[in-house]
């Protein structure tokens, strides 16, 4: 972790950011509460919920860290090279009205910020549809459709790689952004963590 963080070797590769991206916001927490500084909730965004539920104390490091390599992993064999994500300035509900076939609202960052993703192809066209309407769109540098019906494609592979974690019941009210409210944290068993993946991420909620 430390060689990839001083390097920036391999960072553009899921397998890699996405462990890497958990670590620091895990260890960054730790430091806060050595600092004094104690969480009366946890919220986080898709991977970022697998940090919050290890801050909360719903899942141990071991096992938050086994949900978000295992996860990755599985995202690049089967995933990577087949989608694109990209971020829209505009509302959900404006948004909804100009989606194409093959592309989903994958999060819902604001009152207007909107991530899509889908097939590859439909994605790039609407981003550049939506340019040649003086729209800011953006193609996010990622080539997988994380909240997309191409994570359907490997929910069982998910579920048996992720059978074996343990939550727990925590302290610390932990927001999810699946459900869009508070959580009983011991239901974040390995079928919570394939749904973190495939549905929207309801952030603004």
């Amino acid at each position: 972790l430390t060689e990839v963080l001083r390097s920036g070797a391999d960072l553009d590769r899921v397998d890699v950011i996405q462990p890497v991206t958990w670590a620091v916001m895990v260890s960054l927490a730790a430091t806060w509460q050595h600092l004094g500084v104690r969480p009366d909730a946890v919220v986080g965004h898709s991977q970022g919920e697998i940090a919050a539920a290890a801050v909360a104390g719903a899942l141990t490091l071991e096992d938050a860290a086994k949900v978000v390599a295992v996860r990755a992993r599985i995202i690049g064999e089967h995933l990577a090279g087949l989608g694109a994500m990209a971020s829209i300035p505009q509302s959900a509900q404006a948004v909804e009205e100009i989606l194409t076939s093959g592309v989903s609202i994958a999060a819902v960052n604001g009152p207007n910020t909107t991530v899509v993703s889908g097939d590859k192809d439909a994605v790039e066209t609407l981003v550049a549809d939506l340019q040649g309407q003086d729209i800011r769109a953006r193609i996010i540098p990622v080539d997988y459709a994380s909240h997309s019906a191409h994570v359907e494609t490997i929910q069982d592979e998910i579920a048996t790689a992720l059978a074996g974690i343990e939550p727990r019941r925590s302290d610390v009210p932990f927001f999810s952004t699946v459900e869009r409210g508070f959580l009983n944290t011991e239901a974040l068993d390995a079928g919570y963590w394939y749904r973190n993946l495939r549905q929207t991420v309801h952030f603004h909620t």
